[in-house]
Parts: structure tokens; sequence; C-alpha cells
């Protein structure tokens, strides 16, 4: 199954009301793994950026300004996210956008039900409990200190990490497929657990170990355990 994590970075709130998308990260993900193939994009808004808006990503006029616009890379990015499920924290803020520029540009509009809310399953998950991207970091142990402003393809990558523990941990697959293949055709390596940093305590006893000694002693030569 694809999934793409896929972030954006504006000038403000409404699309209705003129603002624009300046920045658009997304992070593919194939069977719950990462594979790898990434999309990034700055944007150029064709407007000048609040200051409110630039203190949240710090993404300026100057910097913007040689960037494409949308139109030039609104199909490009259509074709990378495909058909895919798309992973956003807060869905119905990014999709408003996205479909915006889509529309101003005569192309498709991406589906409601594309979108995998992780805003919703965090709410539903952990009620009463902040649910911004920063406090699921801190609940799962998630290293967000690179995170001083948002931008969007490190909120994809992060939030890649947060959906994957949101719905059950970070192999809810627990490796059971053999391979796997991004959309590109590269292999996914194979998923191995990390070994414990430190080794759990034996919960043998000297008394047992001594019996099983033993009884493995009169199963002769041939013995798996002899041969381990």
């Amino acid at each position: 199954m694809r999934e793409v994590v896929l972030d954006t970075e504006t000038t403000g709130f409404d699309p209705e009301t003129g603002d624009r998308i300046v920045e658009i990260g997304a992070v593919e993900l194939m069977g719950h793994m990462a594979t790898g193939r990434t999309y990034h994009q700055y944007i150029n808004p064709e407007r000048a950026m609040p200051e409110e808006a630039f203190q949240v990503h710090g993404l300026g006029d100057d910097f913007l300004k040689d960037k494409p616009k949308f139109a030039e890379i609104g199909q490009a990015f259509l074709d990378f996210i495909g058909d895919a499920k798309l992973v956003i924290h807060n869905a119905a803020f990014d999709i408003k956008f996205l479909n915006a520029e889509l529309k101003w540009m005569n192309l498709p509009q991406i589906p409601w039900e594309q979108a995998i809310d992780t805003l919703a399953i965090a709410r539903k998950r952990f009620p009463g409990s902040p649910a911004s991207l920063d406090a699921l970091c801190r609940r799962f142990g998630i290293d967000n200190s690179s995170r001083t402003l948002h931008g969007a393809l490190l909120d994809s990558e992060i939030l890649a990490e947060v959906y994957l523990e949101l719905i059950g941990g970070r192999q809810p697959d627990f490796g059971l497929s053999t391979s796997s293949q991004s959309s590109g055709g590269d292999a996914v390596p194979e998923w191995s657990p990390r070994p414990r940093p430190i080794p759990l305590a034996s919960r043998l006893t000297d008394a047992e170990a001594a019996a099983h000694a033993e009884f493995v002693a009169k199963l002769g030569d041939d013995a798996l355990w002899s041969k381990a």
C-alpha cells in the first residue's frame, strides 16, 4: 500500500482571501515504510509574505521571488501523489489550499476521502491531550530538535514517524512482507529489529541450567543443542 505523508506552508489561513502555498513537502511510504522518495518544492506565491507567516516558516519575499509558480509545478505534484492516501496533520487545512491552487489551474481536485488526518487520529486516541505535531513528538519520544521553524519537508519526515506510532508502532506490519517496491521500482530494505542497548537478564536459574545441561548430555552428540 502506497501512502504519501504531506505538509504545506502558506502565506496565511484562507486561500479565498488571497493566501497561497509557498512550500510543499512529501515523503513516500510503501507498506508503512519510508522508501526514500520525497517531493519538495518552494513556490512563488505571487504576493507579499505577511510578517506573521514569515515568523512561522521563515520564507520571505526575496527567497521566494525566483521560485516557480504553482502553475508550473501543479501537474508534477499530482503525478507524484497519484492515487496514494495522503497522510496529513490537520488535513482540512492543506487539502483546502491544494484544491484551491489546483482549481485555479483547472486541474483535478484531491478527493477529501483520499486524506488520512493524523490530527483526528491523535484526538481520538488521546482525548483531551495536546495533539500538535510537537506534542506528539514528545509523547512518542521522536527527536524534533531540528524543527526551529516550520518546514514542509522536515515536518513531513517527522509526521511520518508520528503516523507510524499512531497506527500501532513503527513497524505495524511486523516485517511479514518479504519484499516491497516503491513507485519508482526500487526495492525497499527489509525491516529487521534493532538490538537492545542493554541485553535482558536471563530468567534461567543455576539449577535449571544444570538440569538442562544434564538432559542434553543424555541425548548424545547428535542432539540439536550440541550443534548450536
